[in-house]
């Protein structure tokens, strides 16, 4: 089986915009249809590392390969579910701003730390959890991936965040990544009731077309509480409008980025049932009757 592993890179310099529910319920939810991934906690809250049922460790982070104190396949952790694997973050990270800022290769440091396993073929996604700045740490991201999603809120001031993000992305495909691309946008914490978000999300699918992902992420609490269990929705409550939605998002999200040449396509919906056709009984009698003459 040939697999061509991707980079996404899952950034949004805006805070409150469900970006590490997505990371850690994407990842999730591509796991459970058998898709290895790996998801790389880049945010020094580390809440992508506890949402995926992991405690923070001193000197288990991509900090530490930065650094050359560790190798890269050092740092990966197991989660309890298959195919789902994270290298968790640390508080030391946050110092990664300053510390690496002056380094001649800081754009490329995350591309080279993650080349060995990006070229072993492991895992079908690398999931980057960006932390929410415009910094080095994010910048050098969106270098190492082959995509960025972008998930965000329907919201008044989401066109202006979105312009921030997208142009870095066109900054960064003519410099230094030429491959780089906007590999979606998705809507969370969508209350689907109200006016702005519907005149919003009509405005950003203007802009941006095919780009932006049809499954939109609805308000839950279900998706609020399972953080704090340690669990991704889509296996703390798999029934939830929340998890129902991120797993109908990962479908998309496989088709759009597709890194086996078997992919599996999204489930189609049954076809509704044909109404029964109405039997002439004086035709059926007649027939009946012709078939006994001639036999």
């Amino acid at each position: 089986m040939e697999r061509r592993t991707k980079i996404i890179a899952v950034a949004n310099q805006k805070g409150g915009v469900g970006k590490t529910t997505t990371v850690v319920n994407l990842a999730a939810a591509l796991s459970a249809r058998k898709r290895a991934v790996l998801v790389v906690d880049l945010d020094p809250q580390a809440h992508a590392t506890l949402g995926l049922g992991l405690e923070k460790q001193p000197g288990i982070s991509l900090y530490r390969v930065l650094l050359g104190e560790k190798a890269v396949e050092d740092v990966i952790q197991p989660t309890k579910w298959n195919n789902l694997n994270v290298i968790p973050s640390e508080v030391d990270l946050a110092g990664a701003e300053l510390e690496f800022g002056a380094r001649p290769d800081r754009l490329e440091m995350i591309r080279n730390a993650l080349a060995p396993v990006k070229e072993a073929g492991a895992f079908d996604y690398i999931v980057l959890d960006c932390p929410p700045s415009l910094g080095i740490v994010m910048t050098s991201s969106l270098v190492a991936s082959d995509g960025v999603l972008i998930p965000i809120q329907a919201e008044f001031l989401a066109m202006d965040g979105l312009a921030l993000i997208t142009g870095s992305i066109d900054r960064i495909r003519a410099s230094v990544n030429p491959s780089l691309e906007l590999n979606g946008i998705v809507f969370t914490m969508v209350n689907s009731v109200a006016r702005l978000t519907q005149d919003v999300m009509e405005e950003v699918r203007k802009h941006f077309g095919d780009r932006v992902y049809e499954t939109t992420i609805p308000r839950n609490v279900r998706v609020s509480e399972a953080p704090s269990m340690g669990t991704p929705v889509v296996f703390l409550d798999p029934r939830s409008k929340g998890a129902e939605s991120y797993k109908a998002f990962a479908w998309e999200f496989m088709a759009k980025n597709p890194t086996r040449f078997e992919a599996v396509p999204a489930p189609q919906p049954a076809p509704a049932p044909q109404p029964e056709e109405k039997v002439d009984a004086a035709a059926s009698a007649q027939n009946a009757a012709e078939a006994g003459a001639n036999g």
